[in-house]
């Protein structure tokens, strides 16, 4: 009876100390918890004040997708004997030095895809990667301050095509004018003095004007989210045929490391570009602005995404 009642005893005790072990560990847990918190916290306000320190600013980050496949004898199919595959890319680029009395904003955007079709049966096709979209974008914005939100600028934009009719059309805007930066992250280029020059080879229909430029641009971080939209726009004070737009979207999710997925889409109005492209594909029906069917312009890419 003795043993039993020593052994029920000892059984309790050990209970007993195992639920305050246990106890005293959660506590333990709770308390580094909020340290690690407060820690992070702390980082997190030192962080903030090195940004605001003046000084060069400089990231990147890109969308890469793709895809190869080959089929033999799959006769389910128009093209039982085919290779086909799809690869493309964007990078999104900048370099900002900040300092207190003016700015000096530069950035980069390209997107490159190449898609193929090779039909086995057919010697004659091209059994190559033909570019599908090709974007490239480059543009610096010097300014000084007037206010904390408000600065005389001045702007430098080019845009063109790299793998394909490289510069054939290609547009070079020099403006000046005020930059408004009401919240952080956030651009807005108003230049009512500004010449869109337009390159191109041949007796082409593209012609420069004097006009006036627009360009908002949002570049932000959110943890493991990288996101930047632009809108560039120009009208023009000749005719609203030479006046463009264009609006491109970049999103990247980070999942593991420096991998993640992106999306990428673009619009763009350019009246132009429409009447030379159907001047090429029927040069007897595209008389003329008037008559144009300008549709809009479109493009996604959506891929793994890799964090520069």
């Amino acid at each position: 009876m003795k043993k039993t009642l020593l052994l029920l005893v000892f059984f309790v005790g050990i209970a007993t100390l195992g639920a305050q072990t246990k106890e005293e560990l959660e506590a333990e847990k709770k308390e580094k918890k909020a340290e690690a918190d407060a820690i992070a916290a702390d980082i997190k306000a030192i962080q903030a004040k090195i940004d605001a320190l003046p000084g060069w600013r400089t990231g990147a980050f890109g969308t890469i997708g793709g895809s190869l496949s080959n089929f033999n004898n799959w006769y389910s199919q128009g093209t039982p004997n085919n290779e086909s595959g799809n690869i493309g890319f964007t990078l999104n680029a900048y370099a900002n030095l900040i300092q207190e009395k003016f700015f000096w904003r530069n950035s980069l955007t390209t997107n490159l895809n190449w898609v193929k079709l090779d039909d086995k049966d057919d010697p004659t096709d091209d059994s190559g990667f033909e570019p599908s979209t090709d974007v490239f974008n480059i543009s610096s914005l010097y300014g000084r301050n007037i206010t904390k939100t408000l600065a005389a600028s001045g702007l430098m934009e080019y845009r063109t095509t790299l793998i394909d009719n490289f510069n054939d059309p290609g547009y070079l805007d020099l403006g000046i004018g005020a930059t408004w930066t009401p919240i952080e992250n956030l651009i807005v280029v108003i230049h009512p003095l500004n010449y869109n020059f337009v390159f191109s080879k041949g007796e082409t229909i593209y012609e420069s004007s004097l006009g006036a430029k627009i360009v908002a641009d949002y570049t932000r971080k959110f943890g493991a989210i990288n996101f930047k939209t632009n809108l560039s726009m120009f009208q023009s004070y000749k005719s609203n045929d030479y006046s463009n737009w264009t609006w491109t979207n970049s999103f990247s999710y980070t999942l593991w490391k420096m991998i993640g997925v992106g999306f990428d889409f673009g619009l763009r109005n350019n009246k132009q570009e429409a009447l030379d492209y159907a001047l090429a594909q029927d040069p007897a029906t595209a008389t003329g602005f008037d008559d144009l069917d300008n549709k809009l312009q479109s493009y996604y890419t959506v891929g793994l995404s890799y964090k520069f």
